[in-house]
């Protein structure tokens, strides 16, 4: 499937398929490529979750952009706008949650997490995830925060999704997830506040990859 949308992704920026145009049918890119119609679908997936391409029932899939856009949109907020909320809320939040937790709390979240690692369903995980960062908001004490990131779970559970389709990031942000709680649960600020900054880095960074391939994250910054 990587294969697949590098190449027709590579094809649209360099102009081969223009704004406008329709792209061949599944099953002429299935022939062309020798891959299954699913991995195919699953290509054309990723064009239209980087903004490139439409899909129009029963007449194909048609280019919208010569490029993806520089900072992608879901729920109605740009990658950049979630980037900055997220770096001022989710951080100290982390840090609260270490401290305020209650044992339900606790318990919720590492029960969220061991679902996540065994969850196979895409979308179940999207809102598993969703769910978890709410719930360390919850878990801060503070109303305001919870409330904050509840706006904003439609957006996340977007981005997240876009992140695991393109991005692969499901095994990492299980990992990162983990050391998430281990760090609420050892009732460190400090240690709290370093993993979940880790955890929004490696988002960043990922969202980076994505968009720019290439591009290094302080390249991006100095943009």
């Amino acid at each position: 499937m990587e294969a697949v949308l590098a190449y027709l992704r590579r094809a649209i920026e360099a102009g081969e398929y223009a704004v406008g145009d329709k792209l061949p049918s599944e099953a002429a890119l299935s022939k062309e490529f020798e891959v299954s119609r699913s991995v195919i679908r699953e290509a054309l997936r990723g064009l239209q979750a980087l903004g490139l391409t439409v899909s129009r029932t029963g007449k194909g899939t048609f280019v919208t952009e010569p490029g993806p856009a520089e900072h992608p949109t879901f729920g109605g907020y740009s990658a950049r706008d979630l980037v900055e909320v997220r770096r001022h809320v989710e951080i100290p939040v982390a840090g609260y949650a270490a401290l305020r937790r209650d044992n339900a709390q606790l318990e919720e979240l590492g029960r969220l997490a061991e679902r996540m690692e065994l969850e196979t369903d895409d979308t179940a995980w999207v809102a598993l995830d969703s769910l978890f960062h709410v719930t360390i908001a919850q878990a801060s004490g503070n109303p305001a925060f919870a409330k904050v990131i509840e706006e904003l779970r439609d957006a996340l559970a977007r981005q997240s999704a876009f992140l695991n389709q393109l991005g692969g990031r499901r095994a990492e942000s299980n990992g990162e997830h983990r050391r998430i709680v281990t760090a609420i649960a050892e009732g460190s600020e400090a240690a709290a506040v370093a993993a979940m900054t880790t955890h929004l880095a490696h988002v960043e960074q990922a969202l980076t990859t994505i968009v720019r391939p290439g591009r290094t994250a302080k390249q991006n910054r100095n943009h």
